[in-house]
C-alpha cells in the first residue's frame, strides 16, 4: 500500500529546492563525441579500452565544480557514478573496469560527495542500469547495445541474473559506503527492461533500507518517454518518487489521474550533448535558461541542468560563464524559485507566475506599454508590491488609463519602458492572510 505521508515527508526538500546540476562524465570525455558513442558508432569493447588506459584527468578538482554548482544557485547535483557504458567513477569492489584502475586512481564519486556536502548542496548518484561492458548484459539484438548487429555476441545475457546480482551489489555499495545519499537516479527501462527484469522491488527495498529518506526517479518503470505508476492513485513499489521528462518541459507540468499535480523533474542539457562533445557549440543562452527555470517551477517542477566536463576534467567555459550569469540573476531572484510553485493562475502574456503560500512571484519578460498588469490578483487582496531584486516599494495604479479595467491590478516600474532587468524583472505581490 503506497504511503502516502511518508512520500510527501521524502520530497518534501526536493520541491523546494527546485534547481540542480547534473554531471555526465566518464570515458566518453575523450573521443569528446558524448556519452553514446560506443552505441552509435558500434565500438567494440577492444577498441574503447585505449580510453580506459590513459583517462588521467589531471585538472579535475570537485571543488572547482562544487563551488560553480553554489555560485548558480543549484542546491542539489548529481553524478553519473555509472553510465551505459559500464565504466565506474568509483572504486566498486566488483569490478576492475573503474577509476581507480585507470591512470587517474582516484575514487571520483568520493570526491563529488565531499566537495559538494562541503558546499551545503545536496547528493546524488546516477547509475545507469544498462552497462554495455558486462558480459552477462544482452549485446546481440539489443536495442541499444554497441554490439547489437555483431552475430559474434549471440548468447550473451542468458546469464542475465548474474549481471542483476552485480547491479544490485554496486547498489548496494554506494549505498553503504559513501554516506547519506539523497537522490539515487536510476537510467533507464526499454522494451521488455523494466520493472521486475530489473528485479525492482527487491532493488528498491535495499535501498531504501540502506538510505532512509533517499528520493528516486521514476526509471525503473520506464525512460524518459512515459511517466509511469507515479500518476495512478496505487503507484508500484519501484515508482520513484518523481517524474523524470528529458529535454522537455511539460507543456502544462503533470498531473496523476485524479488530477493532483505530481513531483517532476526536467533535466536538460546547456547543448545538445549530456557527456563531453568539442564540436558542439550550441550552447542554450543564460538568459533562456533561466526562463526555462521559471518556467519549470511556475509549473510546480524542478530543473536539473547538465554540464559535461572535458577528458582533463573541466567543466567547458561556456558553460561555466552560463553558470555566472544564472547565479547573478539568482543572487536577488532565488526567492520567487525557492520553496516555490505553481500559482494556480492562468500564465500571463508577459511572463509567468510562482507561489510560495501568500506571496505571488509575478516573473516579468515581456515589457508593457503603459502600466504592467497583475493579472489574477484583486486590489482588495494586496497587501503590498515590491521589485524583489531590491525591495523596492511598487504602488498600484488607478487613473484614467486603467479606469476601463477596473478588475485588473496595475502596477509600474516607472517612466523607463524598458524593464529593470531584461532578463526577468521579478515583482512580488504579498495577499493579505485570511
Amino acid at each position: 500500500m503506497f504511503d502516502r505521508k511518508a512520500y510527501e515527508d521524502r520530497v518534501k526538500w526536493f520541491v523546494h529546492d527546485r534547481f540542480g546540476m547534473f554531471i555526465h562524465w566518464g570515458l566518453y570525455a575523450i573521443p569528446a563525441r558524448g556519452e553514446w558513442v560506443r552505441s552509435y558508432e558500434e565500438i567494440p569493447v577492444d577498441d574503447y579500452q585505449p580510453f580506459f588506459d590513459e583517462f588521467n584527468p589531471v585538472d579535475f578538482d570537485a571543488k572547482k565544480w562544487a563551488a560553480a554548482a553554489k555560485r548558480a544557485g543549484m542546491k542539489y547535483a548529481v553524478l553519473t557514478s555509472k553510465h551505459h557504458d559500464g565504466f565506474c567513477l568509483f572504486d566498486s569492489r566488483l569490478t576492475d573496469y573503474k577509476s581507480t584502475n585507470t591512470p587517474a586512481g582516484r575514487d571520483i564519486v568520493a570526491e563529488f560527495l565531499d566537495a559538494f556536502r562541503a558546499e551545503g548542496i545536496k547528493v546524488g548518484l546516477y547509475y545507469s542500469l544498462l552497462d554495455w561492458h558486462h558480459p552477462d548484459y544482452p549485446a546481440y539484438g539489443d536495442e541499444r547495445h554497441p554490439m547489437r548487429n555483431n552475430p559474434a555476441y549471440e548468447g550473451q545475457g542468458e546469464h542475465f541474473d548474474r549481471y542483476l546480482d552485480y547491479m544490485h551489489g554496486q547498489v548496494r555499495e554506494l549505498c553503504t559506503n559513501y554516506g547519506k545519499l539523497d537522490i539515487m537516479w536510476y537510467d533507464f527501462s526499454y522494451a521488455d527492461m523494466t520493472g521486475e527484469k530489473w528485479r525492482a522491488t527487491e532493488l528498491v527495498r535495499m535501498v531504501r533500507a540502506l538510505q532512509p529518506g533517499i528520493v528516486l526517479d521514476n526509471r525503473l518503470e520506464v525512460s524518459g518517454e512515459g511517466f509511469g505508476s507515479l500518476l495512478t492513485a496505487q503507484p508500484s513499489e519501484y515508482s520513484g518518487d518523481f517524474v523524470s521528462p528529458e529535454q522537455i518541459i511539460p507543456p502544462d507540468g503533470i498531473f496523476d489521474q485524479m488530477g493532483n499535480r505530481v513531483v517532476w523533474e526536467s533535466c536538460i542539457t546547456m547543448n545538445n550533448n549530456w557527456g563531453y562533445c568539442a564540436q558542439d557549440k550550441f550552447f542554450k543562452p543564460a538568459p533562456m535558461l533561466v526562463r526555462k527555470l521559471v518556467e519549470c517551477v511556475s509549473k510546480g517542477g524542478n530543473l536539473l541542468l547538465n554540464v559535461g566536463p572535458d577528458a582533463r576534467g573541466n567543466i567547458p567555459q561556456e558553460s561555466l560563464d552560463i553558470l555566472e550569469q544564472i547565479g547573478a540573476w539568482m543572487d536577488k531572484n532565488h526567492r520567487s524559485i525557492y520553496g516555490c510553485g505553481a500559482a494556480g493562475l492562468p500564465k500571463p502574456e508577459n511572463g509567468r507566475i510562482t507561489r510560495s503560500g501568500n506571496t505571488l512571484y509575478y516573473h516579468i519578460t515581456e515589457p508593457s506599454v503603459g502600466y504592467i498588469p497583475l493579472m489574477g490578483v484583486s486590489a482588495d487582496d494586496v497587501k503590498r508590491i515590491r521589485y524583489l531584486a531590491d525591495g523596492s516599494e511598487l504602488h498600484m495604479v488607478k487613473n484614467w488609463i486603467t479606469t476601463n479595467y477596473s478588475d485588473v491590478v496595475f502596477t509600474t516600474f516607472g517612466p523607463d519602458p524598458q524593464l529593470p532587468d531584461a532578463v526577468d524583472s521579478v515583482i512580488q505581490v504579498e495577499l493579505k492572510g485570511e
